[in-house]
């Protein structure tokens, strides 16, 4: 998925403020889910049937920031599934502008619902099982390549 850099996105210097980073992946498992052909509304709308008060929720995120982005960049924010468990899923993403790798995070997202988790919904399950086992290639949203990590941000 790809994300522009707005004047609202960066510091005084014009570089992306760290905390923006967060938003921009939270807006790439978003779509990691479109992608998955899950109806984000629908599938909150079938699973209150089964569990009240559902979400999907950040478990924990471990992040390292490489290098900055800045004002009028182009961002792909890549998702790519890790590890499915009974109600949470490990990701990795990835921020990238071209082929420089800027941020990585190690996401685990929960599924619960009134504040217990809960199984994830099979369908989401198993769609998110069959990415995980695929093959993929360097698309936005899809999938990161491997590469050298050079240089950072202090």
């Amino acid at each position: 998925m790809q994300i522009r850099v707005y004047f609202e996105d960066t510091d005084s210097g014009q570089i992306v403020y760290h905390a923006n980073f967060l938003r921009f992946m939270e807006r790439g498992r978003t779509n990691y889910l479109r992608l998955l052909g899950t109806n984000q509304q629908a599938l909150l709308k079938e699973a209150k049937n089964d569990a009240p008060g559902v979400a999907f929720v950040v478990r924990s995120m471990t992040i390292d920031f490489l290098k900055p982005a800045v004002l009028d960049d182009i961002l792909d924010v890549v998702t790519v599934p890790q590890e499915v468990r009974g109600a949470s899923i490990a990701l990795l993403q990835e921020c990238r502008r071209g082929d420089d790798l800027l941020v990585t995070a190690r996401v685990r997202v929960a599924f619960i619902s009134a504040g217990k988790a809960q199984r994830i919904p099979k369908s989401l399950r198993l769609a998110s099982i069959d990415k995980s086992a695929a093959s993929f290639t360097r698309l936005p949203c899809s999938a990161p390549t491997n590469s050298s990590h050079h240089g950072g941000v202090s």
